[in-house]
């Protein structure tokens, strides 16, 4: 006898949207295009890397478009895609049941215990990285990772 199967692209779909980061990217993106830094000041304790690795991801899935704007500067502007905007009636369920079943603290205690960043006063900070190896490098989760000299 077996047990019940797990549709593949349910799985998919699940393991997309539910990452971490991503339904925030959504719920920007909703409310219409957006830039970069826009979209960042919006979720809040995301970084620069997270955010751009995150809106790759959903551009490679065809939720999300990525326009360049021939202004100077070249801006980038983010929307969803006609497949993206189907995702809202699934997003506002969703959102409808956190309202419902998820406490405020239970989710400021998840995302303290993610290692979030964030100050009781709501900002953010971002944990300070020691220079190694010359100017620009920093140590990261055991990798060398090159940033510019600021």
């Amino acid at each position: 006898m077996t047990g019940p199967s797990i549709c593949p692209k349910f799985h998919k779909a699940i393991e997309l949207v539910g990452s971490r980061w991503t339904g925030a990217v959504l719920q920007v993106l909703m409310t219409g295009p957006a830039r970069f830094s826009t979209i960042r000041s919006a979720v809040g304790d995301i970084s620069d890397r997270m955010l751009s690795e995150r809106l790759r991801e959903l551009e490679r899935e065809a939720i999300v478009s990525r326009t360049v704007l021939p202004d100077s500067p070249v801006r980038v502007e983010y929307a969803l895609t006609e497949k993206g905007h189907e995702l809202h009636t699934t997003l506002a369920a969703v959102a409808r049941w956190a309202e419902r079943w998820v406490a405020a603290d239970a989710a400021l205690a998840v995302s303290a215990s993610r290692g979030s960043s964030a100050t009781p006063s709501g900002g953010s900070r971002r944990p300070a990285t020691a220079k190694t190896r010359g100017r620009g490098a920093e140590r990261s989760s055991g990798r060398r990772r090159i940033t510019a000299a600021r």
